[in-house]
């Protein structure tokens, strides 16, 4: 290729609405989205950037490339570090330990991140107009506004604990390396409380991150849901398995308020 690299064949490692290619025999990873997605990828190469130069437990760009991101034939496409990973899942403890080192990484460095509050409004939009969201039931459609009204006042009430956060650090976006767990897919990084990255990763994880509020973590683990079923619904979804996942995601939100009591 262009930028000479050897290839000889390409790997598809994750196909959902970003593309992951893995570049074989050079080894490159590539994350390829829509070139309306151009924003978006430069600034997870901006933030990829600034945590490695303190240390986070992160994916790294391939350095054998410019920190860039061009735009070829109507695609925006990232160049990144291709790890191995292991056949084991993340243990907790382990889990919890990339989380602090990567929270104390992210309270390093400073970047115009949005607030988890600006997230749930984009859903809340969604939500509220029947021509974004038209098959989304009546029912549905006032819980997940409920919700989502409900939990967004009472997490963004309180901004004092507020920080940098990955903003999707679920077990897909935790890869189990030789070299330990890394975080993947730094795009969705913003502002809010610790609690809120935690209730993505397995609930065995929680207990082993010193001074988490459980009960937090129990609404946002709501409230992750709730965002997760908003998406699904969008007219314009691209998501892989979107039908399973209106349905699935309305189960998991009810069910997280019900262990809330």
């Amino acid at each position: 290729m262009a930028l000479g690299l050897p290839v000889d064949d390409v790997h598809v490692v994750h196909d959902s609405d970003r593309v992951v290619l893995r570049l074989v025999p050079c080894d490159a990873l590539l994350r390829v989205a829509p070139a309306h997605g151009l924003a978006e990828a430069e600034f997870e190469v901006g933030v990829a950037r600034r945590l490695a130069e303190v240390g986070a437990p992160v994916a790294e760009l391939d350095p054998r490339v410019e920190p860039r991101v061009p735009v070829r034939d109507g695609f925006a496409i990232s160049f990144w570090t291709y790890y191995a990973p292991t056949s084991s899942a993340v243990a907790p403890a382990d889990y919890a330990d990339a989380f602090l080192r990567h929270h104390a990484a992210l309270r390093r460095v400073e970047l115009d991140a949005p607030h988890v509050t600006d997230r749930i409004a984009s859903a809340l939009t969604v939500v509220n107009d029947r021509e974004r969201s038209p098959e989304l039931p009546d029912v549905d459609r006032e819980f997940l506004a409920d919700t989502l009204g409900g939990l967004g006042a009472a997490i963004g009430g309180d901004r004092a604990r507020d920080q940098l956060l990955h903003g999707e650090p679920h077990p897909g976006n935790l890869l189990n390396t030789g070299g330990g767990p890394l975080f993947v897919d730094l795009a969705t990084c913003c502002r809010g409380p610790v609690e809120f990255d935690l209730a993505h990763a397995p609930e065995e994880v929680t207990p082993h991150y010193p001074g988490a509020d459980p009960e937090l973590v129990h609404r946002c683990r709501a409230l992750n849901w709730a965002l997760f079923s908003a998406w699904r619904w969008r007219r314009d979804d691209q998501m892989p398995g979107r039908e399973r996942g209106r349905t699935e995601g309305l189960r998991q939100v009810r069910a997280a308020l019900e262990r809330r009591g």
